[in-house]
C-alpha cells in the first residue's frame, strides 16, 4: 500500500496506536516486538534474533542441541531422551541477567527479551513433555503417558520474569514463541515474498530442515500472516472512515482491501497440505501441548521458585491464537454463542502478544460503538461486500476444520487440542456462528420479499447485488448441514 492509499486515521486510532503507519525499521527495541504497523501487520516489526547475548549461551546451546534432528543432521538431545538431564546439569539460573537487559536510555530491551523468552519456552516444553515423547515413540498405542511435574528453577524463574516484562503467560504461545517470533530468512535481501526463503530459528523434531513437515506447519502460518498489514489497513479504513462520517465508497474500498488480502492469506493457508504432511503432524505435535485440560499433567506443573511452588496450568500453543480471524470477528461483530466453548475462545486472548490484544480490543469496542455491521447492511452494495468478508471467515474456519479432521481427529483418539479445547466440537462452535450470521443477513437484507415492489429501481439494484452472493449462500447452507452431520458422527464415535 502506497502512502497515498493509506487511510486518514481517526484521532482515536492515532492516540491508541501512534506507530500504526510508521516505518517498522525505525522502531525502537524498547517497543514490544509485536507493535502493529500497516507494513508488518501481526508479524513482529523486525525479524526475530537468531542468537542470544553471550551470558545466555548455556540456554542457546541447549535449544540448538535439543531437536530430534539438529541443523547438521545429527541426532539431538530429544532423540536419545537426554534433554532433561542435560538441562539440570548445564543450565544456571540466569534470572538476574534478565534484569540487565536494558537499552542505553534505561528502557527494557523487549526485542532481546522476547528472543530469550522464546528459547526458554522451547526448553520448558521440551523438558516437560520429553517423557511423553519417549512414551509416544516407544508405545504409540498407549498414548502420551505423563509429563514431568516440576520445571527446574533455572528454566522457570527467568522464563517467568521475561513473561512479566512482556505481559504474557509464562508458557509457549503461538505468536511470541512457536511461530511468529521463530522465523528468519535464508537471504535477508529477498525478504518474505518467496516462501522458500523462510527458515525456522528453533524446532523440536526435524523443523530445521525447511522441507520438513514441522517447518512447513509453522512457516505456512508465517507466510499467511505476512499479508496482514493490508488486512489491518483495510479494517482501519472501514472504522476510521465511518467514525469520521466519511463516504460510503471509502468504506467499500476498505472492505475490498480486506477481500484482496484474505484471498492471498487463504491461498497460503491452502499450501499447508503440501508443506506439512498430515501423516507426520502427530509426531512433532507432542511438544506443543499445554498443561490445562491435558491428561499428561493431571496435577498441573510446579514452577520451582515461582508463585510459592503452587501448581500452575497454562493452555498450549495453538493456531487458534492467531489474530487474523479475531480481527474480522470483531470488525464484523460476529456474535458467538454463550457456551463453554466460547469461553475458551475468550481465554485464548491472553496468549496473544500485548499489542495484538490491545488492537483487537480496540477494533471490537470501536466497531460496537459506531455500529459497523448495522451501517454495512443498510446499502446492498456494502452488504454484499460485508457478506463476502464474512464468507472468508467461514472458508478460513472451514479449512481449519478440515485440517483438524485430517491431521488430528482421524489419526488419534486424544480428546483435546494442543490448546486444551475439545478437538471435535470447538471449531464448529465458531464456524456455525458465522454461517448463521450470513444466513440471517442475506435473508433480512438481500433475499426477495413477497409483496415488496421496486421503488426508483432500488429493487433491481438489490436483485443485481443478490445474484453476486447467491452461490455463496447455497454453499453456506450445504456446509452448515454437512458440518452438523460430521460433528454428530465424530461425537458418537468418540462417546462425546
Amino acid at each position: 500500500m502506497t502512502r497515498s492509499q493509506v487511510p486518514v486515521p481517526s484521532p482515536a486510532t492515532l492516540k491508541r496506536f501512534p506507530h500504526i503507519h510508521d516505518d517498522p525499521s525505525n522502531l525502537s527495541h524498547a517497543l514490544d516486538p509485536f507493535t502493529i504497523t500497516t507494513s508488518t501487520g501481526f508479524l513482529p516489526y523486525q525479524t526475530a534474533p537468531t542468537h542470544l547475548p553471550d551470558v545466555f549461551k548455556p540456554l542457546e546451546s541447549l535449544v540448538e542441541r535439543l531437536p530430534v534432528v539438529k541443523l547438521d543432521g545429527t541426532p539431538g538431545l530429544l532423540a536419545t531422551y537426554e534433554l532433561g538431564p542435560a538441562t539440570e546439569k548445564e543450565l544456571p539460573d540466569l534470572t538476574d541477567e534478565v534484569e540487565k537487559l536494558k537499552l542505553p536510555n534505561g528502557d527494557w530491551d523487549k526485542f532481546t527479551i522476547a528472543a530469550i523468552f522464546r528459547d526458554y519456552t522451547f526448553l520448558a516444553s521440551s523438558y516437560l513433555l520429553e517423557p511423553c515423547w519417549e512414551n509416544w515413540c516407544k508405545n504409540p498405542d498407549q498414548g502420551y503417558g505423563l509429563g514431568r511435574e516440576v520445571l527446574p528453577k533455572s528454566v522457570s524463574r527467568p522464563m517467568y520474569r521475561c513473561a512479566q516484562i512482556l505481559d504474557l503467560p509464562p508458557f509457549m504461545s503461538y505468536a511470541a514463541s512457536y511461530a511468529l517470533f521463530n522465523y528468519t530468512l535464508a537471504d535477508h535481501s529477498k525478504g518474505l515474498e518467496d516462501y522458500s526463503n523462510l527458515r525456522l530459528v528453533r524446532a523440536f523434531e526435524r523443523g530445521l530442515d525447511p522441507k520438513s513437515s514441522e517447518a512447513g506447519f509453522i512457516l505456512t502460518h508465517v507466510d499467511m500472516v505476512k499479508e496482514t498489514g493490508s488486512l489491518i489497513a483495510g479494517a482501519l479504513k472501514v472504522i476510521d472512515t465511518l467514525e469520521q462520517n466519511g463516504d460510503r465508497s471509502d468504506i467499500n474500498d476498505g472492505y475490498r482491501e480486506i477481500l484482496r488480502t484474505m484471498e492471498k492469506i487463504e491461498a497460503s493457508m491452502e499450501d499447508m497440505w503440501a508443506n506439512s504432511k498430515p501423516a507426520e503432524y502427530l509426531s512433532f505435535r507432542v511438544f506443543i501441548f499445554g498443561i490445562t485440560n491435558q491428561s499428561m499433567f493431571p496435577n498441573g506443573v510446579i514452577y520451582d521458585g515461582v508463585e510459592n511452588n503452587q501448581p500452575l496450568s497454562f493452555r498450549g500453543e495453538s493456531g487458534a491464537n492467531d489474530s487474523i480471524i479475531p480481527l474480522l470477528d470483531h470488525l464484523c461483530q460476529i456474535p458467538m454463542p454463550s457456551t463453554p466453548l466460547t469461553k475458551i475462545l475468550h481465554e485464548f486472548r491472553a496468549y496473544r502478544p500485548l499489542p495484538h490484544r490491545e488492537f483487537l480490543t480496540y477494533v471490537r469496542e470501536k466497531s460496537e460503538e459506531i455500529g459497523v455491521q448495522n451501517y454495512s447492511v443498510q446499502d446492498s452494495e456494502t452488504a454484499v461486500l460485508f457478506l463476502r468478508v464474512l464468507n472468508h471467515v467461514r472458508s478460513f474456519r472451514w479449512r481449519h476444520w478440515l485440517f483438524a479432521r485430517e491431521y488430528i481427529i482421524r489419526r488419534t483418539p486424544h480428546p483435546t487440542a494442543t490448546g486444551g479445547s475439545p478437538i471435535v466440537t470447538w471449531l464448529p462452535n465458531q464456524l456455525s456462528a458465522v454461517m448463521e450470521l450470513m444466513i440471517s443477513i442475506y435473508e433480512t437484507y438481500l433475499a426477495p420479499k413477497e409483496g415488496v415492489t421496486s421503488v426508483n429501481g432500488e429493487g433491481d439494484r438489490i436483485a443485481s447485488h443478490r445474484k453476486q452472493v447467491e452461490p455463496i449462500m447455497e454453499l453456506v447452507r450445504d456446509q452448515k448441514e454437512k458440518l452438523a452431520k460430521e460433528v454428530e458422527k465424530w461425537c458418537k464415535e468418540r462417546g462425546v
